[in-house]
Order: structure tokens, then sequence, then C-alpha cells
């Protein structure tokens, strides 16, 4: 698993960032909401773990704010503020999960395993946009009541559209998620691939909007 950590006391991330490690979790450790907005643009994680005293903002308001773009991902709040207004708070705006400082490191990896599981066991299981319908366990894809026919590639490029509506989706990603790459494609295969889904799904007379970002990537809209 790949978990972002957005802690501003250095030792407190240092230290969850190394116990998450010897779990063999991949991490990225970020100390601002500017870094954080940038790591979670550029690169798709299973879990947030969310301090909200940050130096340039308030963690709550990132939370609202990723929320709002359509970022899915489960997030654990990990602050000083124990109130029970201030949890109450976060779970509205969107956290799964709220652990009040101190913690325990076992008991913060404990609810990092729950919150994941939980995450993976309420993945739909067929995703929809407009006249658009995906049906993952068959594999198939369909554009009104006509079938649209798709390599295993455009399958999975179209769920990771479907799956994050409105959410700009930058090249890394999609190069990680479809071609699992961590690096840029050295080809223009994914412009290639993006074509192919919207010329396909004009040709059933659907039409699937995805907007070009330009320097960044693509968005469904």
């Amino acid at each position: 698993m790949k978990i972002l950590i957005v802690e501003d006391e250095r030792r407190v991330g240092q230290f969850i960032e190394r116990a998450l490690q010897e779990q063999s979790h991949a991490t990225q450790l970020v100390s601002t909401c500017r870094d954080a907005r940038d790591a979670l643009a550029a690169s798709a994680c299973d879990a947030i773990i969310l301090d909200l005293g940050l130096p340039d903002g308030d963690g709550l308001d990132l939370l609202q704010e990723w929320r709002r773009a359509g970022f899915n991902e489960p997030v654990l709040i990990l602050s000083a503020r124990d109130a029970v207004a201030d949890r109450i708070r976060g779970l509205n705006l969107g956290a799964d999960d709220y652990l009040p400082k101190p913690f325990s490191i076992e008991e913060l990896l404990a609810r990092i395993r729950s919150l994941v599981r939980r995450h993976a066991g309420t993945k739909q299981t067929v995703l929809t946009h407009g006249t658009v319908r995906l049906d993952l366990l068959a594999r198939t894809a369909t554009s009104g009541s006509k079938p649209v026919e798709l390599t295993s590639r455009e399958l999975a490029l179209l769920e990771l559209f479907l799956q994050n509506p409105g959410r700009v989706l930058t090249r890394t990603l999609i190069a990680e998620k479809v071609w699992e790459a961590s690096y840029e494609l050295e080809t223009n295969l994914i412009d290639v691939y993006v074509r192919r889904l919207r010329q396909k799904f004009d040709h059933e007379g659907g039409g699937l909007a995805i907007k070009t970002v330009r320097g960044v990537g693509y968005q469904l809209t």
C-alpha cells in the first residue's frame, strides 16, 4: 500500500513513516497543504494520514476541498484536537476515522489496515456516467443500450475515469493506474487511448466528455 502522511511535526511524521515502512508500506511524507495537494494530484495513494494544524492552512479545509474535487481515498485524521465537536466536524467533512494525539502506533497501524479493508470492500461493481455504463465484474461497457467493444487497457482507462468524475487525472497517475508505470510513458500512448475511448463512445451516439487539461492530463466532465 502507498500511504500519504500529511504532518508538520517532523519527528512525528518520521516516526509514523518508519513504522509504516517496517510494515512494507510505501510512504510519502509532506508537511504543508500545498505539498499535500501536489502529492495527491500527481500520484494515487491507498490511504491518507492527515494532521489538522498545518503551517499554511487547516487540514479540515484541505479535506473538504479534496472531497469536493472527487478524491475518495480513505482519510485518517491524526490531531491534537480531541474535542468531540472537532471529531464530529472531521467525520462530517469526509474523514473515515479520527485518532487523537498522543496515539499508540499499534492502534494507528490497525486503523489504517481497517480503513483500507473497508474501502476495498465497498468498491462499486457497476459504474455509470450519463449514458455510459461499465460492469466491472462482467468487464463490459455500454452506451445507452448498445455494447461498446473495448480492449483490457481501454476498460482500465474507462474505469479510472468513471471512478473519478470531475477530477483532473494527471498523466503520471494514469500511467501508474493503467500501465503500472511510475514514469511518464515515452510515447503518446495515453493520448492514443483517450482518443480511442472518445471515438468509440461517439460512434455509439452516447459520447464520453473527456476534457484535455493542457500540460496536466485529462478530466471526465
